[in-house]
């Protein structure tokens, strides 16, 4: 069977890359989410959980990770720690110890890992915009909320839908975002203020000029 482009796993995956940077708290929300929306069945009970920030702290001091630019709270992580993190993740989740990965990942250019983290992630991998995101009560911060933005954006009711199956979340005067009841960030339990938020931070960096 042929995989079409839309469907391409390693198509999908490189969507990931126009979301960088993020901080830590979204990188591991991002990848987490990403694992989970897989077909990948871990055979480790410990690889279920979801990365946490301290282990990818703890990643870095042992060379799985690479350092993030800046420090504090003012790190920011790449495209390349996301596949880092996922591909150390779905190892863990074939049985792989730390030890094995950090040895195999020594020879892994950026293009071989991101061929084999899309190949162990295989077509049922989601756009970014169709992952179910767990709320952790604040909206992504700096590209990733620009993009976030833009998913809101593009869910504008098409003609003839029932106005009962649509969300409206004012941003300012004049400016306004749709989503559908079925969105992940509603079916999340977003909260929608901070989407507004995010919104409205979205569209000042790009230079917006928003009514007051």
């Amino acid at each position: 069977m042929t995989v079409t482009p839309q469907h391409d796993p390693l198509h999908i995956l490189r969507e990931y890359r126009g979301l960088s940077p993020w901080n830590l708290r979204d990188l591991t929300t991002l990848v987490g989410a990403a694992l989970e929306a897989s077909a990948v069945t871990p055979i480790n009970a410990a690889a279920r959980a979801q990365p946490s920030e301290r282990t990818v702290r703890f990643y870095v001091t042992r060379g799985l990770v690479a350092p993030p630019e800046g420090r504090g709270t003012a790190a920011t992580y790449s495209y390349r720690h996301f596949l880092q993190l996922l591909w150390i993740k779905l190892r863990q989740m074939e049985g792989a110890t730390l030890a094995a990965i950090t040895k195999e990942m020594q020879d892994l250019t950026g293009d071989v890992l991101e061929r084999r983290a899309a190949a162990a992630l295989g077509a049922s991998l989601p756009t970014p915009d169709r992952l179910t995101l767990r709320a952790t009560g604040e909206a992504p911060r700096g590209r990733s909320g620009r993009a976030l933005a833009a998913w809101l954006a593009q869910d504008v009711p098409p003609d003839g839908a029932a106005p009962s199956d649509w969300r409206r979340v004012p941003v300012a005067p004049g400016v306004e975002v749709h989503f559908a009841a079925t969105h992940p960030l509603l079916r999340g339990g977003a909260d929608l203020a901070a989407v507004a938020d995010a919104v409205r931070t979205a569209l000042s960096k790009l230079g917006t000029q928003l009514p007051s």
